[in-house]
């Protein structure tokens, strides 16, 4: 599986996914400010992704920083609050900076020089990176005893997805396409209807990409083709990805994924999310508490280089929409899967603890 971040020895190295799926590029980033461009660009996407690359990006920030330590300090607040403007939904970006900031402040506060406070802070990035990969094979294995709970009458589990929330979304394995795989090391069968999700069409242009590299049978439609598949029959479950959940299990997703769930609970399909407890917000208590990325217009009229659109006309562009509590069938964390009401067993899921060797 390809790799969406690497460190080379020198640089954070990562795959460019503006350029899927005609080309595939790796840049590398040697400070913050081209952190923060590769995150706002979409170079790296996807909340987990997003949240290894912040800590690499806010030590990139300081290590060539000449100061004492609490100069350093001073430097590292600044380099991880610059970060923190690049995208505001995705929880992770937060979470991810405020471990770099308290790793920082612990050792100085210990005693540290500030080359060793610099390490430490390089050591929590590469920790966050080993991380991900075993949250995300974690959720891959719940969330497959889930998946093997649908085959059809053929053994095969017809799925449809919306965004990208894979390996491409993550480090490696990913987090709503997790189960998949790891369902099919076990011989289960899979087919994926990936949504295009406009206007960035990280579905045909990221998902299916990946799916097909490894190897898992996958039919893009249009986002609103996904009405009529489900009317049909072909969607046994949907299965997405998200940037942040509430204290109450109000998700918020890639613009889109609120008409999906609406289907879903229509046509009586299940409706489940994939989420690390990293992207779990207990400080906000309901969907309308999380802050909504706009968009340049640009990418909805002249996002492929045609104008599709009379430039005068105003355009609407949100990142995201919040899908409600309710339409959550279940949420598949490496802890373990929430079933509504979602408050408590949230924050059960989010109390620390160690993975288990199977789950590892």
């Amino acid at each position: 599986m390809l790799e969406t971040i690497s460190w080379t020895g020198k640089a954070m190295r990562l795959l460019d996914q503006t350029r899927l799926p005609v080309e595939t590029v790796f840049v590398d980033i040697a400070d913050e400010r081209q952190t923060w461009d590769a995150i706002k660009r979409l170079v790296v996407r996807g909340a987990p992704a997003i949240g290894v690359a912040a800590a690499f990006g806010a030590y990139l920030g300081v290590r060539n920083f000449e100061g004492e330590p609490d100069a350093l300090l001073d430097r590292l607040e600044q380099v991880c609050s610059y970060l923190e403007t690049s995208r505001p939904t995705a929880v992770n970006l937060f979470w991810a900076l405020k471990r770099i900031r308290d790793v920082g402040q612990t050792a100085a506060k210990n005693g540290a020089d500030s080359a060793a406070i610099k390490s430490r802070l390089f050591d929590q990035a590469i920790l966050m990176l080993e991380e991900d990969n075993r949250v995300c094979r974690a959720i891959g294995e719940h969330g497959a005893k889930l998946l093997a709970e649908l085959a059809s009458a053929d053994d095969r589990i017809n799925l449809l997805t919306h965004c990208n929330a894979g390996g491409l979304a993550t480090v490696r394995y990913g987090t709503a396409l997790a189960p998949i795989y790891v369902g099919a090391e076990r011989g289960m069968r899979f087919h994926v209807f990936a949504d295009e999700t406009r206007p960035l069409l990280q579905g045909s242009r990221i998902t299916a990409y990946e799916l097909q590299q490894n190897g898992i049978p996958v039919t893009v439609i249009c986002d609103n083709m996904a009405a009529t598949v489900m009317q049909q029959g072909k969607v046994a479950a949907v299965i997405v990805g998200t940037d942040r959940v509430a204290a109450n299990g109000d998700v918020a997703n890639k613009i889109g994924t609120l008409g999906v769930a609406i289907l879903a609970k229509h046509f009586g399909i299940p409706f489940y999310v994939a989420a690390p407890t990293s992207s779990i917000d207990l400080s906000i208590a309901t969907g309308s508490d999380i802050p909504i990325e706009q968009r340049d217009s640009k990418e909805i009229i002249n996002g492929f280089g045609r104008v599709t659109s009379p430039p005068e006309v105003p355009v609407y562009n949100p990142a995201f929409d919040v899908t409600p509590a309710e339409l959550v069938t279940a949420i598949i964390t490496e802890n373990g899967i929430s079933k509504p009401p979602h408050e408590r067993a949230l924050k059960d899921l989010c109390t620390p603890r160690s993975l288990t060797s199977q789950e590892m």
